[in-house]
C-alpha cells in the first residue's frame, strides 16, 4: 500500500511517502499564494523521486492550516490528529507532543498509541512561533541558525517584558544599545518562547515524556530553553522534525486505505 501526507503549513508545504509504513521519501518546498499549484508541484516532485506512478498511490490525506485548499487530495485531517500519530509511530508511549511551527504552536495530550487526550493551539499571538524567532535574529543581523547557536554562550538570564514581536523588536535593540551581548539578548527570546509555549504544553497536563516537533526542533538555544521551562532533562525530538505531520498524515491515510480495500 503507497499513501501519502502532505502537510500544508503557513510558510512550508512538507510531503511524505509511505509504502506498507515505511517511509520512501520526502520533499517541502515554500507554500506561496498558489498553495495548491504548489502542493502538486511538489506531489509530483515527492512521486517522481521514489520512481512512484500517481494512479499507484492508494490515499493522499492533507493536514495544516492549508488543507482545505488542497482538494484534490482524497481526504483531510487536524494538525492535532496528525501530530499525535506520529507521536506514535516515531516514539510509542509519548505523552505530550510540542510543535512551534512558523506562525503557530500547539501542544497535544496523547495516550501513547495516537489517540488525542487534549491539546491546547495558539495562532493568534506570533511570541510563541517561529516567526518571532526570525524577527529577532534579524533585529541582531544573525541568520536563525546563528541565532539557535550563540544563545548557548549565553552567561546572564535576562527577562523580557515584552510579548508582541513589534514592541519586543523595540527592547531588542534597546538592549543592544545597552551593550547587552548577543548571547544573552538571543537567550531571552528563546526564554520568552519557551515560557508560553510550555504554559501550553502544561495547560493539557503534566507529562514525563515530551515530544518536540516543527521547525523549531533544530533550534538548540531554543530546545535548551524549553526543557528547562517544562523541567525535563531532555525532549525527544525525531530525526526530521518538520515532516512529523505530514508523516501523521500519510499514517491516517494508510488506515483510510486499509478500511476502503475491506470495504470495497
Amino acid at each position: 500500500m503507497v499513501t501519502v501526507g502532505i502537510d500544508a503549513g503557513n510558510k512550508k508545504i512538507k510531503a511524505l511517502l509511505l509504502r506498507e509504513g515505511g517511509v520512501i521519501s520526502m520533499a517541502s518546498s515554500l507554500g506561496g499564494y498558489a498553495l495548491k499549484d504548489s502542493a502538486l508541484s511538489l506531489l509530483e516532485e515527492l512521486l517522481s523521486g521514489a520512481g512512484v506512478k500517481r494512479e499507484e498511490v492508494n490515499h493522499i490525506t492533507a493536514t495544516g492550516m492549508g488543507r482545505e485548499l488542497l482538494d484534490f487530495a482524497d481526504s483531510q485531517v487536524t494538525d492535532v490528529t496528525a501530530a499525535a500519530r506520529a507521536g506514535a509511530y516515531l516514539m510509542p508511549g509519548v505523552d505530550v507532543i510540542v510543535e512551534v511551527g512558523a506562525e503557530e504552536s500547539r501542544a497535544v495530550m496523547t495516550d501513547g498509541a495516537g489517540r488525542v487526550l487534549d491539546s491546547s493551539v495558539n495562532e493568534k499571538c506570533a511570541a510563541g512561533s517561529g516567526s518571532f524567532t526570525e524577527s529577532m535574529a534579524r533585529a541582531l543581523g544573525l541568520t536563525l541558525e546563528e541565532f539557535g547557536l550563540v544563545s548557548l554562550d549565553s552567561t546572564e538570564r535576562i527577562e523580557m517584558n515584552a510579548q508582541c514581536t513589534v514592541f519586543a523588536e523595540s527592547e531588542v535593540v534597546s538592549l543592544i544599545h545597552n551593550s547587552v551581548k548577543e548571547s544573552d539578548i538571543a537567550r531571552a527570546v528563546h526564554d520568552a518562547i519557551a515560557s508560553r509555549v510550555s504554559s501550553q504544553a502544561r495547560r493539557v497536563g503534566a507529562a514525563e515524556s515530551v515530544a518536540l516537533f516543527g521547525g523549531m526542533a533544530k533550534n538548540p538555544g531554543f530546545v535548551k530553553s524549553l526543557a528547562e521551562a517544562l523541567g525535563l532533562d531532555k525532549l525527544l525530538i525525531p530525526e526530521e522534525p518538520e515532516f512529523a505531520d505530514a508523516l501523521g498524515a500519510a499514517l491516517v491515510a494508510a488506515d483510510r486505505a486499509a478500511r476502503e480495500a475491506k470495504g470495497a
